[in-house]
């Protein structure tokens, strides 16, 4: 666990630097929503497959 601690600390370290404390608020908030619709796009492909094999029958 601690090495993912470590992990976590040098990517946020490396955002940091790249994006400078100003815009990360803003980063975090698009990263999630990209991961939010992310989910959600497979959650509805899912839902379309379950929907075609149960049209089959």
């Amino acid at each position: 666990m601690n090495g993912r601690v470590g992990e976590m600390l040098v990517i946020l370290l490396v955002v940091l630097i790249l994006f400078g404390a100003g815009k990360l608020p803003q980063v975090m908030r698009d990263l999630g929503k990209g991961v939010r619709a992310f989910r959600e796009g497979m959650n509805d492909q899912s839902n379309n497959n379950n929907n075609d094999t149960n049209n089959k029958d």
